[in-house]
């Protein structure tokens, strides 16, 4: 059996919305939303949050997450990539005499996420020749009919020749939906993650938010409480 390994990276310093990763989200630190699906999705032998905050720390183990090292703080400002995080954490735990197939980096910012889109995107690309698999969600206005809004105030389409043509008749779009993000630790990929060594995980767009400012906060809240109510 390969061994797949879960990382949540939460750091401790939001500035949009204070300590957003344990802010209280229907009554639980928004954290264990992440946390709690990754264990009852069964794929993980280890489900790690790396972290520079304590009291984040404190809160990740109390859900059941593992916390074996205090992210430096190199890795823990504004500019440092997910990516960096994820490669400190395996290298971390491989010092240690742990290696893992897979990696499945989840947000700490996923109140939405459900284990069946987890365990569908393990299962296509573990059964593929793909680097990585994650998840997607499609536009909800076909992007060949935006357009910019220059200097003056006026309105300039990024691509004229669609001002004619009928929605129905443009290529659907999709974007990253933020939530997980798979990898398969004994590839190498020859294409960025947005490319041809990637497997999409279409996920329907009434359980994709980002959670960037309050007013995103609040409409996660009223999604998270519809989706329960519906049982979806």
């Amino acid at each position: 059996m390969p061994r797949c390994i879960a990382i949540i990276p939460a750091r401790g310093g939001s500035k949009r919305i204070p300590k957003k990763n344990i802010k209280l989200f229907h009554g639980k630190p928004l954290l264990a939303y992440s946390i709690e699906t990754a264990l009852k999705s069964e794929l993980f032998e280890k489900v790690v949050v790396s972290t520079d905050s304590e009291e984040i720390a404190m809160i990740a183990k109390e859900y059941g997450a593992e916390v074996p090292f205090v992210r430096p703080k190199e890795l823990s400002d504004d500019f440092t990539g997910t990516g960096e995080i994820i490669t400190h954490a395996i290298n971390f735990l491989k010092e240690k005499g742990e290696e893992f197939d897979f990696c499945c980096t989840i947000y700490a910012t996923a109140p939405l996420l459900q284990k069946k889109y987890l365990m569908e995107g393990f299962e296509k690309l573990k059964n593929s020749d793909a680097v990585s698999s994650f998840s997607v969600t499609s536009m909800p206005f076909p992007i060949q009919r935006t357009f910019k809004i220059t200097g003056n105030n006026r309105c300039q389409m990024f691509w004229p020749e669609n001002f004619i043509k009928r929605s129905q008749d443009l290529e659907e779009a999709y974007q990253d939906a933020g939530q997980f993000y798979w990898q398969n630790l004994n590839k190498k990929a020859k294409d960025i993650f947005f490319g041809q060594d990637s497997i999409a995980i279409i996920l329907p767009r009434y359980l994709v938010q980002d959670i960037d400012t309050i007013e995103d906060w609040e409409r996660a809240q009223y999604m998270y409480e519809i989706t329960q109510r519906s049982n979806v």
